[in-house]
């Protein structure tokens, strides 16, 4: 698929405002090597090829194994991650699955046993910023890089 539209040229505005979200993930109370797992775990839930490629990368830079990041698209069987992470995503799994609501009450219960109310905000906030940057890639098409940069969205 080629690129359908260069959205972040056509609403800069609109680009700027998610990419605060970003900003603060940049800073907030869940660690960079949990975001970017989450960030490819959401993507690979919405089946964004150029998201999970982007946050791969930017994974491995922040000193993620590989086969942890590969081990993501099967976290529920893997052996490779904490308690904590397992609650992260399967909450991650919950907010990106919103419709499929049945399990997310006690999916938040697992989070409480390891986040604090702030992480829990700041951890859903990475997860609502992964979907709407997977919803934006995906409807306009855009594709993973083939250069070494890593840009983000």
């Amino acid at each position: 698929m080629t690129l359908r539209m260069e959205y972040r040229t056509v609403a800069p505005g609109a680009v700027e405002a998610l990419t605060g979200l970003n900003r603060y993930s940049d800073t907030c109370s869940i660690s960079q090597r949990l975001r970017r797992l989450i960030e490819v775990l959401v993507s690979q839930i919405n089946g964004c090829t150029y998201c999970i490629d982007v946050h791969s990368k930017q994974s491995i830079l922040l000193g993620e194994p590989q086969e942890r990041i590969d081990a993501l698209a099967q976290w529920q069987a893997a052996t490779l991650f904490s308690v904590a992470e397992i609650a992260a995503f399967a909450w991650a799994e919950s907010v990106t699955n919103i419709n499929m609501g049945d399990e997310s009450d006690a999916r938040f219960e697992k989070l409480k046993d390891h986040f604090s109310e702030v992480e829990i905000v700041d951890l859903t906030f990475i997860v609502l910023s992964m979907n709407a940057w997977n919803r934006l890639a995906i409807s306009f098409g855009r594709e993973a890089p083939t250069d070494k940069q890593h840009r983000v969205h």
